[in-house]
Protein backbone atom coordinates (compact mmCIF):
# COMPACT_ATOMS: atom_id res chain seq x y z
CA UNK A 1 0.00 0.00 0.00
CA UNK A 2 1.56 3.31 -1.02
CA UNK A 3 1.42 6.35 1.28
CA UNK A 4 -1.23 8.18 -0.81
CA UNK A 5 -3.50 5.14 -0.61
CA UNK A 6 -2.88 4.76 3.12
CA UNK A 7 -3.79 8.43 3.59
CA UNK A 8 -7.10 7.83 1.82
CA UNK A 9 -7.82 4.58 3.64
CA UNK A 10 -6.89 5.98 7.05
CA UNK A 11 -8.11 9.52 6.47
CA UNK A 12 -8.62 12.10 9.19
CA UNK A 13 -12.34 11.32 9.09
CA UNK A 14 -11.72 7.60 9.68
CA UNK A 15 -9.30 8.31 12.52
CA UNK A 16 -11.66 10.88 14.07
CA UNK A 17 -14.51 8.36 13.99
CA UNK A 18 -12.29 5.65 15.48
CA UNK A 19 -11.28 7.94 18.33
CA UNK A 20 -14.92 8.95 18.96
CA UNK A 21 -15.96 5.41 19.87
CA UNK A 22 -16.11 5.07 23.68
CA UNK A 23 -13.37 2.76 24.94
CA UNK A 24 -15.30 0.26 27.06
CA UNK A 25 -18.92 0.97 26.18
CA UNK A 26 -21.44 -1.43 27.79
CA UNK A 27 -25.13 -1.26 28.74
CA UNK A 28 -26.20 -2.08 32.29
CA UNK A 29 -29.26 -4.09 31.25
CA UNK A 30 -29.15 -5.13 27.59
CA UNK A 31 -31.91 -7.28 26.16
CA UNK A 32 -29.41 -8.65 23.62
CA UNK A 33 -25.64 -9.09 23.66
CA UNK A 34 -23.12 -10.80 21.42
CA UNK A 35 -19.36 -10.95 20.92
CA UNK A 36 -17.89 -11.71 17.51
CA UNK A 37 -14.49 -11.77 15.89
CA UNK A 38 -13.38 -11.09 12.33
CA UNK A 39 -11.23 -14.15 11.57
CA UNK A 40 -9.02 -12.52 8.94
CA UNK A 41 -7.87 -9.52 10.99
CA UNK A 42 -8.66 -10.58 14.56
CA UNK A 43 -10.88 -7.59 15.34
CA UNK A 44 -13.35 -8.32 18.13
CA UNK A 45 -16.55 -6.56 19.16
CA UNK A 46 -19.11 -6.95 21.87
CA UNK A 47 -22.43 -5.28 21.22
CA UNK A 48 -25.11 -4.76 23.84
CA UNK A 49 -28.58 -3.79 22.63
CA UNK A 50 -31.95 -2.93 23.96
CA UNK A 51 -34.55 -3.94 21.39
CA UNK A 52 -38.23 -3.14 21.84
CA UNK A 53 -40.87 -3.94 19.25
CA UNK A 54 -38.16 -4.98 16.76
CA UNK A 55 -36.51 -1.55 17.06
CA UNK A 56 -33.10 -0.76 18.59
CA UNK A 57 -33.61 1.68 21.45
CA UNK A 58 -30.07 1.58 22.93
CA UNK A 59 -26.67 0.28 21.86
CA UNK A 60 -23.19 0.01 23.32
CA UNK A 61 -20.16 -1.26 21.45
CA UNK A 62 -16.89 -2.44 22.94
CA UNK A 63 -14.39 -2.75 20.10
CA UNK A 64 -10.93 -4.21 20.01
CA UNK A 65 -10.35 -3.45 16.35
CA UNK A 66 -8.30 -1.57 13.80
CA UNK A 67 -9.12 2.04 12.97
CA UNK A 68 -11.47 0.98 10.16
CA UNK A 69 -13.38 -1.40 12.43
CA UNK A 70 -13.63 1.21 15.16
CA UNK A 71 -14.76 3.85 12.67
CA UNK A 72 -17.43 1.51 11.29
CA UNK A 73 -18.57 0.73 14.84
CA UNK A 74 -18.82 4.45 15.63
CA UNK A 75 -20.92 5.05 12.51
CA UNK A 76 -23.19 2.10 13.32
CA UNK A 77 -23.53 3.30 16.92
CA UNK A 78 -24.64 6.73 15.72
CA UNK A 79 -27.11 5.44 13.12
CA UNK A 80 -29.08 2.53 14.56
CA UNK A 81 -30.94 3.85 17.60
CA UNK A 82 -34.59 4.28 16.70
CA UNK A 83 -34.35 2.05 13.63
CA UNK A 84 -36.04 -1.30 13.11
CA UNK A 85 -33.79 -4.34 12.72
CA UNK A 86 -34.97 -4.79 9.12
CA UNK A 87 -33.67 -1.31 8.27
CA UNK A 88 -30.34 -2.05 9.95
CA UNK A 89 -30.07 -5.28 7.97
CA UNK A 90 -30.75 -3.35 4.75
CA UNK A 91 -28.08 -0.80 5.73
CA UNK A 92 -25.60 -3.66 6.26
CA UNK A 93 -26.44 -5.03 2.80
CA UNK A 94 -25.84 -1.59 1.25
CA UNK A 95 -22.44 -1.23 2.92
CA UNK A 96 -21.48 -4.78 1.89
CA UNK A 97 -22.54 -4.14 -1.71
CA UNK A 98 -20.55 -0.91 -1.79
CA UNK A 99 -17.45 -2.66 -0.44
CA UNK A 100 -17.87 -5.37 -3.08
CA UNK A 101 -18.21 -2.77 -5.84
CA UNK A 102 -21.86 -3.45 -6.66
CA UNK A 103 -23.49 -0.47 -4.98
CA UNK A 104 -23.01 3.01 -3.60
CA UNK A 105 -21.76 3.60 -0.07
CA UNK A 106 -24.49 5.07 2.18
CA UNK A 107 -23.72 8.69 3.10
CA UNK A 108 -22.70 8.21 6.72
CA UNK A 109 -20.29 5.43 5.67
CA UNK A 110 -18.54 7.47 2.95
CA UNK A 111 -15.32 7.82 4.98
CA UNK A 112 -14.91 4.04 4.57
CA UNK A 113 -15.39 4.01 0.79
CA UNK A 114 -11.65 3.73 0.05
CA UNK A 115 -11.65 0.31 1.72
CA UNK A 116 -13.43 -1.08 -1.36
CA UNK A 117 -10.04 -1.90 -2.88
CA UNK A 118 -8.88 -3.76 0.26
CA UNK A 119 -10.98 -6.92 0.73
CA UNK A 120 -8.91 -7.90 3.77
CA UNK A 121 -10.40 -4.87 5.54
CA UNK A 122 -14.05 -5.64 4.68
CA UNK A 123 -14.54 -8.04 7.60
CA UNK A 124 -13.53 -5.39 10.14
CA UNK A 125 -15.92 -2.88 8.57
CA UNK A 126 -18.82 -5.35 8.51
CA UNK A 127 -18.13 -6.68 12.03
CA UNK A 128 -20.37 -4.15 13.83
CA UNK A 129 -23.31 -5.11 11.60
CA UNK A 130 -22.61 -8.82 11.86
CA UNK A 131 -22.34 -8.63 15.65
CA UNK A 132 -25.45 -6.47 16.06
CA UNK A 133 -27.59 -8.68 13.84
CA UNK A 134 -26.27 -11.83 15.52
CA UNK A 135 -27.09 -10.36 18.95
CA UNK A 136 -30.62 -9.49 17.84
CA UNK A 137 -31.16 -12.87 16.21
CA UNK A 138 -29.79 -14.69 19.22
CA UNK A 139 -32.46 -13.30 21.55
CA UNK A 140 -35.28 -13.57 19.01
CA UNK A 141 -34.91 -17.36 18.74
Amino acid sequence: MNSATAQNLYSRDVLRLAMALPHDDRLDAPTHSHTARAPLCGSEMTIDLVVQDDCVTAIAIRARACALGQAAAAIVRENVVGRPLSEISAMASQVSAALNGTGEMPGSFLPLAYARDYPARHGAIMLPFDTLLAAAGKAQS
